[in-house]
């Protein structure tokens, strides 16, 4: 649940309802374009992606590089639909995300909450001290609280004197999101909203139960490892680890000395989380560097370079849980989603590691290219279509500021 901000979606054919989704990762760019078919269908026609190298570990390092491969991918999307797109909502990751849960307290003015309280006490819930570097991208509501009474999800038109709101407040690196920003802006694009990956991707590998009960999901991309707990509906906490799917493409390159592309190829097409699953006679070729003949190699032994990796991250996910006291709170179990989640063996591993079930999240709830989608690879880019849907549904577009100043500001700046 965000702050709402009407804004008008730009987007042609006919340009309400289109939505597209830009998922600017640190291994690729996708763009997705869909559809609403009704109030619960969205419909993907759509889709472009691209390889990313100006990011590294989810931040822009490299904005020529990265607006070249948003443009590429937009291209790629824009040539199977017949319409104009010019906004989009862009997912964010990397190290520099921070996450707290705060509340705040105001008083109802007419012993009935109308959406102005809601809208104070979501205000005051956010009059924490944030680093002047830092920028709020979420403010997340929990539940409300009415005189005492607590659980409550809508407290709209409800009695009482006193209104209470928990929220989980998400912030990250304000140059960060500029620099993103810039690329996206570059390419000719607006942005109706910048949103948290882990987050977006909840959105489509997660069930209502699952939140409802508590679930972590995990989604390993190419720079980053991001987190997120829900726990009765509501998202409790978030996290990222700069550990992911390149550190692995890193290992493999160094040990068997081969070019890292042809590392990531080894990795998709022969990688195991688990040596065991692997056996002895199985042989693979790898590629020499500067013209050195391929030699063999065990499938056993690639398997060994990987499995210490894997080992690692899920133990820093592990540990990350139980710092924050969540260890006991998520019956539900794992989820793990993301492009570096798919290699063979990282489901067992993770039910080793954990103790818990482990699931491998692959996208809901969408129609259309589903033999292509149905993929971890693109929860994150689906997600940010169903977290735009569900504004589009609200009637909101995803604000970006979260404060009634920048919001004034902001449209002021848009009209004027």
């Amino acid at each position: 649940m965000e702050l709402p901000l009407t804004m008008p979606n730009n987007n042609s054919k006919n340009e309400t309802d289109v939505l597209v989704s830009l998922d600017i990762g640190t291994s690729k760019i996708v763009c997705l374009i869909a559809q609403t078919i009704d109030s619960h269908t969205l419909e993907v026609v759509s889709m472009g992606s691209y390889p990313s190298s100006g990011l590294k570990k989810g931040v822009v390092v490299n904005i020529d590089a990265t607006t070249d491969a948003i443009q590429k991918s937009v291209e790629q999307a824009m040539l199977s639909f017949d319409g104009k797109i010019k906004n989009v909502y862009v997912g964010v990751a990397g190290n520099h995300i921070r996450s707290l849960n705060s509340h705040g307290i105001v008083g109802i003015k007419d012993k009935e909450v109308t959406s102005q309280d809601i809208d104070r006490v979501i205000e005051a819930a956010q009059a924490v001290a944030i680093p002047s570097d830092q920028r709020v991208l979420h403010v997340l509501p929990q539940e409300f609280v009415i005189d005492e009474q607590d659980s409550i999800r809508e407290p709209l038109g409800m009695s009482g004197v006193r209104l209470e709101s928990h929220v989980h407040l998400v912030t990250c690196a304000a140059n960060a999101i500029q620099n993103i920003e810039k690329c996206v802006k570059r390419s000719g694009l607006n942005i109706d909203g910048f949103v948290l990956e882990q987050l977006a991707s909840s959105y489509s590998v997660l069930s209502d139960d699952e939140k409802e009960l508590g679930v972590c999901i995990v989604d390993i991309g190419g720079g980053t490892t991001d987190i997120a707990i829900f726990n009765n509906g509501s998202i409790t906490f978030t996290g990222v680890i700069p550990i992911a799917g390149d550190q692995v493409t890193s290992d493999i390159a160094v040990a068997l000395r081969t070019p890292t592309p042809q590392a990531e190829d080894i990795k998709q097409k022969y990688g195991c989380a688990v040596s065991d699953f692997t056996q002895d006679d199985e042989v693979i070729a790898v590629p020499g560097v500067g013209g050195r003949p391929p030699r063999d190699l065990s499938r056993r032994s690639l398997a060994e370079i990987i499995e210490p990796r894997y080992v690692e991250l899920f133990e820093l996910v592990k540990a990350e849980i139980e710092r924050n006291g969540f260890e006991s709170k998520i019956p539900a179990g794992i989820v793990l989603t993301g492009g570096t989640s798919q290699i063979e063996g990282a489901v067992e591993l993770a039910e080793s590691i954990f103790q818990t079930s482990v699931r491998l999240g692959n996208p809901e709830n969408f129609t259309g290219m589903e033999s292509i989608l149905k993929n971890p690879i693109y929860a994150t880019s689906l997600g940010l279509l169903g977290y735009g849907f569900d504004r589009l549904k609200q009637g909101y577009a995803l604000e970006q500021n979260t404060t009634l100043f920048q919001r004034a500001f902001g449209w002021l700046r848009n009209n004027y």
